[in-house]
This record gives structure tokens, C-alpha cells and sequence, in this order.
């Protein structure tokens, strides 16, 4: 991922939201854990919208939720952090 596309980031507040909406996304369809599919589909809606693109990245027609596309396909699934 390029980090020349991103003017401003989404704070903390994002990242608890995703895991919000996917721990409900997993409850919803009876499971009590969270998938990487519950993640991915969270992402958009708590996080494309707190992107501020580059002005470079907005001339080749780059949006937020593009760039969470890139983030989102660059992350191995099904892998465990180093933290868990």
C-alpha cells in the first residue's frame, strides 16, 4: 500500500466501530466468534468516510473506500496476528 494516497487516517474510534458492527454481523448469523468475512463487510461503513485522500490520489480518481479495498486485499486471511 502506497502511503502517499492518504491525507488523514481513520482514528480509533473506526477500528472499535468494525469490530462492533462485526461482532453483530457474527451474532446475527449465530456464531459467537468473529470471521474475517464479518471484518471485511464491517470495514466500508465505519471507515471510507474518514479517509482524506491525497491530492495526488483524488487526480487518479482514488477514493477512501479504495484505498480500503487495497488495505483489506494486502492482509493475509485467516492468519493470526502476532498478538493473539
Amino acid at each position: 500500500m502506497d502511503q502517499r494516497l492518504i491525507e488523514w487516517g481513520a482514528g480509533p474510534r473506526a477500528c472499535q466501530n468494525i469490530v462492533l458492527a462485526a461482532k453483530v454481523r457474527a451474532v446475527l448469523r449465530g456464531r459467537f466468534h468473529v470471521t474475517d468475512d464479518d471484518i471485511e463487510r464491517s470495514r466500508c461503513r465505519s471507515c471510507g468516510h474518514r479517509l482524506v485522500p491525497t491530492f495526488n490520489a483524488e487526480a487518479e480518481g482514488i477514493k477512501g473506500d479504495d484505498i480500503i479495498t487495497r488495505i483489506v486485499k494486502a492482509v493475509p486471511r485467516g492468519s493470526r496476528s502476532a498478538c493473539c
